[in-house]
């Protein structure tokens, strides 16, 4: 292979510049060229779009930067579509015209759907990135067919851990710790609503910061139980904080954040959002005599409060882990499409020795018997309903990936730049210009 071309689709992440700039770095030490397609799969449709460069003479473009937040190539949520013949050929031409020998995708497990229709068009691989770390398997067994038990072999995992899902349980993280001293202060519940709609690995992930109480998606929430447990909690310690999914659902199966119709004149939809569809049950069940009894709040309305972490767990510099496992990954689709692979994915493993490994798999153990991938979920063994937080192979889980997480530099970098007076008489400057700079167009270069 002679060039390579590289998107990234889907939603950001904060380690999408570690992740290409680990193909940028095999693509040079393979003596092959490395091209950015700018937003997304878009790069592909329009046979008017840009492209960039990334390793310009077998060296990789200072712009791309493993410690810098988002993607410097942009991203979208269009796919090519496997029935719309019009757009493949398109993509075929477009790929002719820009002589890629092969593909890398970095996405999920909708850049996985959406990449299938180009694996008949040329070598396409995956690497793979998400803050909900919601792309892989617990050991190749549908969620319906598995049962709590402390025998879960984490080894076993496929893509045990994401890049950018790190970062996100750290800003989560803080965000708790910084809510509890408000709801401790105060005498408040608080509930604190976390990313992740069919998967409740951040909100597993955001006990480090020590909340009360933890709902995730996979485990129907029972109102009368949790009562119950705020109840306890609040005449305990006169505060509570409850992390909860944003795809929560109770327990008829319906998700608390669902949409909703209003009476305002426009006659528009709502997504209340499950944090405070959840303060809305609490404070029908709990009432205001409780509080009134305790003589530190006079409302149920009052007591309890909402905050949502919301995108903020997207972006940002990437911790330690993000950055090189993201790094790692990308230098593996590299030496897939080298290999010859076609319609596989890098993925990270946890060793025998508790360690990581980066190793090709074919997408189609990701597949259903319809081809689609679905959004992993958290083992049934992650989470005790008794308690309503995680169990003890939840925090087994948790401490390989964020142990050592967070790097010396990461510290250092929010000491030496955050309060830099440079940040008061400078402005931003966006990457995108930069990027926009080395901009090349087909036929034009």
């Amino acid at each position: 292979m002679k060039r390579i071309g590289i998107l990234t689709a889907g939603g950001d992440t904060p380690a999408l510049n570690a992740t290409l700039h680990g193909a940028a770095a095999r693509a040079n030490d393979a003596k092959v060229e490395l091209i950015g397609l700018l937003g997304g799969f878009n790069g592909l449709l329009d046979r008017e779009a840009p492209y960039v460069r990334l390793n310009p003479l077998f060296e990789t473009i200072p712009e791309l930067d493993s410690t810098l937040g988002g993607t410097v190539l942009g991203s979208s949520r269009r796919y090519v579509s496997s029935t719309d013949q019009a757009a493949l050929d398109s993509t075929r031409q477009r790929i002719n015209d820009l002589k890629l020998d092969g593909l890398v995708c970095v996405g999920g497990d909708g850049t996985i759907n959406g990449m299938q229709p180009l694996c008949d068009l040329l070598p396409t691989v995956l690497a793979p990135k998400t803050i909900d770390n919601d792309l892989g398997l617990n050991c190749g067994v549908p969620l319906e067919n598995q049962v709590p038990g402390d025998d879960f072999d984490l080894t076993q995992m496929v893509n045990y851990a994401t890049p950018g899902f790190a970062t996100a349980v750290y800003v989560a993280t803080w965000g708790i710790r910084r809510i509890r001293t408000t709801a401790e202060s105060h005498h408040r519940i608080a509930i604190v609503e976390v990313m992740g709609r069919h998967s409740g690995y951040i909100a597993a992930g955001s006990a480090y910061g020590q909340p009360d109480i933890i709902l995730i998606p996979e485990a129907p929430v029972s109102i009368t139980k949790l009562v119950d447990r705020v109840r306890e909690i609040y005449n305990r310690q006169k505060n509570v904080v409850i992390v909860c999914g944003e795809g929560i659902i109770d327990e008829e199966g319906v998700e608390l954040g669902a949409s909703h119709a209003t009476t305002d004149p426009a006659g528009n939809t709502v997504l209340s959002g499950a944090a405070e569809a959840l303060r809305n049950r609490l404070i029908e069940a709990i009432g205001d005599d409780f509080f009134q009894q305790t003589g530190r709040v006079d409302t149920a309305e009052r007591a309890i409060f909402t905050r949502k972490v919301g995108h903020t767990q997207r972006g940002g510099r990437p911790l330690k882990f993000d950055r090189y496992q993201g790094t790692q990954l990308g230098g593996q689709t590299i030496e897939m499409l080298l290999a010859g692979r076609n319609n596989c994915f890098a993925s990270l493993q946890l060793g025998a020795d508790g360690g990581f490994e980066v190793e090709p798999r074919e997408t189609a153990i990701l597949r259903d018997d319809d081809g689609v991938v679905h959004a992993r979920r958290v083992h049934p063994s992650f989470y005790c309903c008794d308690t309503l937080n995680i169990s003890a192979i939840g925090i087994e889980y948790l401490l390989p990936i964020f142990s050592e997480a967070i790097g010396a530099d990461d510290v250092e970098h929010v000491r030496q730049s955050l309060f830099d007076a440079s940040n008061l008489k400078e402005k931003y400057r966006s990457i995108s210009v930069a990027i926009a700079r080395r901009a090349e167009f087909v036929g034009r270069e």
